[in-house]
């Protein structure tokens, strides 16, 4: 089954915010089962989201500062949350 050309290649920004929270509850449930504790499966989790979402903005083609938003942006938010993980799991 064949897309039709006109499709635009941009998502509205109210999907993309709710793939990025899905995503974190994903990764949320996953870092709780985690063996090493919670605050280090989350960084974990956390960086290697940033570069699958690196890695699709590069495979898309996606602007690197575009008006809308993209796996570029999501893997921003990806490295805020990492760097807050990071620091909230050293101080405890």
């Amino acid at each position: 089954m064949s897309q039709a050309p006109d499709m635009p290649r941009t998502l509205t920004p109210s999907r993309v915010i709710a793939r990025f929270a899905v995503r974190l509850a994903l990764l949320v449930g996953f870092a709780a089962f985690g063996s090493i504790g919670f605050g280090r499966s989350l960084a974990v989790l956390l960086w290697m989201s940033i570069i699958l979402c690196a890695l699709a903005g590069l495979v898309r083609r996606e602007p690197l500062f575009g008006a809308a938003l993209n796996h570029w942006d999501e893997g921003v938010a990806f490295g805020a949350l990492f760097a807050l993980a990071h620091i909230v799991d050293d101080v405890a």
